[in-house]
């Protein structure tokens, strides 16, 4: 089964369209603090509301807890942060096939790293390859060593590719920049690479995690 979780990061940065397409399918829907709120005040009940829930009032909690079944409270003080133990829910109790994270960028630049940092974590990097980051502009998805296909997604013009660690042979191929056998000890972002004629790009890498990047810009000839 896949999963939608919405954390609680900036509304104007959600996907156009994201609410009314939550109540069109069948997918378990996740809320993760604040998120667990915004879904409630659009008409929908998530499966799952967790966290500390410190960023909402008493009476919106009363709202989410009126309506949502399983709901799930943390410690402030924890070691892992909400949404790190909603992805843990996700797998490990609902046994999701994938999940795609909604909120979880923009807005607190700390909060956005802990999400993109997560899956650096040992206990975590099973599920890298399994849950996609999306806000209006970005589509991020997680690979473990070997090769990959990346195909083209319609309206995303740029393709980024990151290691996020120490990275052995990453190669590129297919795409407008090619790479050949990299290695690095320390994170570089290959940024605005691009699909050629819409064929699949392939990449290959032997040690690391590496971060591919769907991107398009909303407003690129922006005045002020």
């Amino acid at each position: 089964m896949k999963g939608i979780s919405l954390l609680g990061g900036p509304l104007e940065l959600i996907p156009e369209g994201f609410f009314e397409e939550q109540k069109n399918n069948n997918q378990l829907l996740l809320g993760v603090d604040r998120g667990s709120l915004f879904l409630v005040e659009k008409g929908l009940i998530p499966d799952l509301a967790i966290g500390d829930f410190d960023s909402l009032k008493k009476e919106e909690l009363v709202k989410i807890e009126k309506v949502v079944k399983d709901i799930r409270y943390s410690n402030p003080v924890k070691d892992l942060t909400d949404s790190e133990l909603m992805i843990k829910s996700a797998f490990e109790n609902y046994h999701l096939t994938s999940l795609e994270v909604y909120g979880a960028t923009g807005g607190r630049l700390d909060h956005f790293l802990v999400n993109l940092f997560t899956f650096l974590k040992p206990e975590f990097q099973v599920y890298a390859p399994k849950v996609t980051l999306i806000d209006r502009q970005n589509i991020i998805k997680f690979f473990l060593p070997g090769k990959h296909y990346i195909k083209p997604v319609e309206g995303y013009k740029y393709l980024g590719i990151v290691n996020l660690t120490d990275v052995e042979n990453l190669s590129i191929q297919g795409a407008k920049y090619p790479l050949k056998d990299y290695n690095s000890t320390y994170p570089i972002s290959f940024a605005s690479n691009e699909f050629v004629a819409g064929k699949t790009v392939e990449i290959y890498f032997e040690k690391g995690t590496v971060s591919v990047i769907y991107s398009k810009d909303l407003d690129r000839f922006a005045n002020i």
